[in-house]
């Protein structure tokens, strides 16, 4: 049933079932050989709402002859910040503005021989990605738009807001 909803998306989606709790990477490696097509593997979360150029991705990843290439983003900091003076005095406030940070939006475009290199069970991102910053192959997409995550009460709120703000996210 969960195959047919997503026939007809454009690129090959597969939806497996674990045999057991593989981990991020495992799973991903497990998902990847269930699929008929070969080549780069789109891999993300599923609990955020992201605008993405998924072909710039691709396209990125494909120019660099990377290993992996991950989507990046600045996100807005959900913590106001407190302007102080020298001696302590509270001077003003703000909305928090974008960290100042680059963060892995958990959105991936893989090779084949990546993925293969990925663990049976455990995650990929404390084994084979730092594997691939020490072969200087793993590249990093920077994306600068909507980037929502949905782990908290409060995130489901804004992304619910965003959904009914921008009804052509459902369409």
């Amino acid at each position: 049933m969960f195959e047919q909803a997503l026939a007809g998306l454009g690129p090959e989606i597969v939806a497996v079932e674990e045999p057991e709790r593989l981990g991020r990477g495992g799973g991903i490696k497990f998902a990847a050989r269930a699929r008929q097509e070969d080549g780069d593997v789109y891999a993300l979360n599923g609990d955020e709402l992201v605008d993405v150029d998924f072909g710039a991705l691709l396209g990125r990843h494909r120019a660099t002859g990377a290993g992996a290439t991950i989507a990046v983003a600045r996100p807005k900091s959900a913590f106001g910040m407190v302007e102080l003076a020298d001696d302590d005095t509270v001077e003003g406030f703000r909305e928090g503005g974008q960290i100042p940070y680059w963060v892995n939006c958990g959105i991936y475009v893989l090779s084949e021989a990546t993925i293969e290199r990925f663990p049976d069970v455990g995650d990929h991102e404390s084994t084979t990605f730092p594997e691939l910053v020490g072969e200087r192959s793993l590249r990093a997409y920077r994306h600068e738009g909507l980037w929502l995550t949905v782990n908290t009460p409060k995130e489901l709120r804004v992304a619910s807001e965003h959904v009914a703000a921008h009804p052509e996210w459902l369409a």
